[in-house]
Formats: C-alpha cells, structure tokens, sequence
C-alpha cells in the first residue's frame, strides 16, 4: 500500500511537471497570438516580397520593352540634314569643247573647274523599309531572349519555393519534436523519482541514480534544441517570404498539409521538361537556331522606298542667305541593296553558332536524365523511410510500453534499475532517429517533387 502511494505522487509530481513544461511553451511563443501560415501563402508571400524576384520581374519587362522597339524598325526613318561645306581646291574636269564647237578641232579639249568655294544642302530623307528579313530574325530573337529570361526567372522562384518548404516542414518537424520531448521528459521525470525514493531509502547506488538523471537531462536538452531550432526556423522563414518583424515569430504553420495521405502517396508523374532550368537550356539551343537565321539574312538583298526633299546653295562667298543661290532638290526612288562583301567569314560564323546549339541540346539532354535518375533515387529513398518509419513508430510504443512496466517492476523491487535506464537510454536514442527519418522523409519528397518537375503544386493547389 506505501509503494502505491508513492507510485500515486510521482505520477501526481510528473504531470505536474508536464503541465509546467506546456505552460512554459505557451509563454514563450504566445500561441494564442501566433498567425497561422498555410504553405501556399509562405511560397507565394516569398515570391511577392523577396528583391531579387522582383528585380527578375523587371528584366522580363525590359526584355518586353526591347522587343517592342525592335517593331519600329519597320516604320519610316524620317531624317534631318544639313550640310555646309567648304571647298578650297575644286575638281577640274575635261570638257571635249570640239564637238560643242565645230570651230575647233573634233578631238579638242578644255580644262573646266566645276563648283563654287561654299556649299550647302539642307531637306528631309525618308527611307520606308520594304523588305527585310534581318528585322524579322531580330524580333524572334529578342521573343526568344525574352522567353529565356522568363525561365531564368521561373528557376530562381523554383528555388526559392524549394527552400521556403523545407523550412517550413522543419518548423513542423521541430514541433513534434517539443512535443515528443515534453512526453519523454515527463517519462525520464518518472523514473528519476521512482529511483532518487530507493536511493533515498537506501536501496539504489547512487551510479543507478545518476544514470536516471543523464537520461532526464538529455530529455530536457532535447526540448531545449528543439525549441532553438524551431525559433531559428520560424526567423528564416519570415526572412525568406519578406516580414520585417522577423524579431517577433509569432507564427504557426498549418500542419494539415503535412498529414495529407493525397500528397504524400501519390505517385506523381515525372515531367522534367517543366522544369525551368531544363527549359531554359532548350531555348538558349533554339535562340543559337534563330541565330544562324540572322547571320543568313545579312546576305539577303533588302528593299525599301527612299526620298528627299530640300534645297541647295553655291556661293563663292561664306553668305548663307544669298538671294538667288538656293535651288530646290528632290527625288522619290527604289533603294535596293544586295550585300556582297563583309569582310568577315560567314561559313566560320554559321559553324560557331551550330556548336554553340549543339552544346545547348546536350546540357540539357544531360541535365534532364539528371533530374529524373534523381527523382527515382528520391522516390526510392523516401519508399525506403516510410516503411522504416512505420517500424520505429511500432518499436517506439513496444519500448514505451516496456518502460511503463519496468517502471512498475522497479518499484516493486521486482526488476533493476540499470535495466530501466538502459530502456530509458534506448527509447530516447529511438526517438531521436525517428525525427530524423521524418525529416529526411520530406526532404526526399520535396527533392522528388523538384526533380519531377512538379513542385508547383505546392503553392498552386
């Protein structure tokens, strides 16, 4: 009858104890006042808020800007011009005078100077492009450009969700954690106590009874590194979706998506080509394509319609605003160009850019079979925890339950007390590798989602 009654106290003193231990956590984190974070508006709040996504956001406009004004080199070319020049040696030319001038002989000839000292011209060019091919290729060039940096752009928010959900899933993980160490410190609590009664009377070596207290102690360490490390998850996470109140947080995660059956079982389909780094190296391969197009089009005739309309003036005199001097000038015309000679070698250049689209196609042939052999490890590896987690949750409550009745035993003298410490040590040590595993779980799941191309649906559900 005294043994039940203390058995009755020390239980009375642990949930005593226990109840201290959630009133201090309460405290600290003031539950009541947390805000609750779902992980959809923790990625897509990262993506709204962090600079260097928005700084991306600016460069696909500017590339949308450059591609627009690329269209109005399909407009007219309107152009001012003037000139005044000075000739100080004019050109002479032959003028057969003979057959102007039948008083001299047919074959004679005279020295002529052409041309006044000054001269000006000034009116308006206007050049309409008809037909021009190179235009066209610098358009889809810069459609080409622009699409490239909008996977740029699409890889870094990639990341970026990749590394707000694993510190959002470690938030979780570090609250089972607490929680777990809140049991396993109310457990270690019990048996120190039912061991310090049979040193206090006697019965124990005091070696028995500082085993207990190791036990205790890494149990209340435990809960200790697990509310550090929660506090440090929970300030990164706030950094990463853009809070300035990263000092206070006061958030709670909502842990209704981590015990979803449908995420966590299904059998999601790879599809590495909606990755974006895979996309991107595609069309870098198909912008070199376009390229040699171009280089092409430097060697086709172009086709426009030209014009001018102004005056002239020849003075041999610097008087710009001479009467009589002026005399108007106009003309409309074809302008047909056909390049011949650049001065450069065209072959050398097609062949560079053929390389450059064939090392594109391959980097991305190679990194594609990467994602997927990595995806398959992922999904191997996380197959391979979950069935160890299921194991070590059924090890976890036999040990458990074991404790419970060597705790008894002890107490009826029934059973030694290094026996209850050595299951003490051996459950903590159970514990602590069943954390593990659970975040290794999700880290393979998130890593499987990455390289299956469908970690989207993590904040587009």
């Amino acid at each position: 009858m005294n043994n039940e009654h203390h058995w009755i106290n020390m239980c009375h003193a642990a949930r005593r104890w226990s109840i201290a231990i959630v009133l201090l956590f309460a405290i600290q984190y003031s539950v009541q006042a947390q805000e609750r974070l779902t992980l959809s508006e923790a990625i897509n709040n990262a993506m709204a808020n962090r600079k260097n996504i928005q700084a991306g956001k600016s460069d696909q406009v500017i590339r949308k800007l450059q591609t627009d004004a690329l269209y109005r080199k399909y407009w007219p070319q309107v152009n001012v011009e003037y000139t005044y020049l000075y000739n100080p040696i004019l050109q002479t030319s032959i003028l057969p005078i003979g057959i102007f001038n039948p008083s001299y002989p047919a074959d004679a000839t005279k020295s002529i100077q052409f041309g006044t000292k000054w001269s000006q011209t000034a009116g308006l060019t206007l050049y309409q492009p008809l037909f021009d091919v190179s235009v066209n290729r610098q358009i889809n060039e810069a459609k080409l450009q622009e699409r490239i940096t909008a996977a740029s752009q699409a890889q870094t928010e990639y990341d970026l969700a990749y590394t707000v959900a694993q510190v959002y899933m470690d938030i979780n993980l570090q609250d089972a954690k607490i929680r777990s160490a809140i049991a396993d410190s109310s457990r270690t609590w019990i048996s120190y106590q039912l061991l310090e009664n049979k040193f206090e009377q006697k019965r124990l070596l005091k070696s028995e009874l500082n085993k207990a207290k190791i036990n205790h102690n890494n149990a209340i360490q435990q809960y200790r590194s697990a509310v550090s490390q929660l506090i440090e998850d929970k300030v990164y996470l706030l950094f990463l979706i853009g809070r300035n109140d990263i000092e206070h947080p006061d958030i709670i995660i909502d842990t209704a998506f981590l015990k979803n059956e449908r995420l966590t079982n299904e059998n999601v389909q790879p599809n590495v080509s909606n990755i974006p780094e895979i996309q991107q190296l595609q069309l870098k391969g198909d912008l070199t394509d376009v390229q040699k197009k171009t280089e092409k089009a430097k060697y086709l005739p172009t086709l426009g319609v030209k014009g001018f309309i102004g005056a002239n003036q020849y003075a041999n005199n610097f008087d710009p605003f001479a009467a009589n001097s002026w005399f108007g000038l106009s003309y409309v015309g074809i302008d047909l160009k056909y390049p011949l000679l650049f001065g450069e070698d065209k072959h050398k250049k097609l062949q560079q850019l053929q390389l450059q689209s064939s090392q594109y196609y391959q980097q991305k042939d190679d990194k594609a079979a990467q994602y997927f052999k990595d995806g398959l490890i992922a999904k191997i590896r996380m197959e391979q925890v979950l069935y160890a987690l299921k194991v070590q949750e059924e090890n976890m409550a036999l040990s458990s339950e074991s404790i419970g009745i060597f705790q008894a035993r002890v107490l009826e003298g029934q059973e030694s007390s290094s026996n209850l410490n050595l299951e003490e040590a051996d459950l903590q040590k159970l514990d602590a590798d069943y954390q593990s595993n659970k975040k290794q779980y999700w880290l393979y799941y998130l890593d499987y989602l990455k390289a299956s191309g469908k970690l989207e649906i993590l904040w587009k559900q």
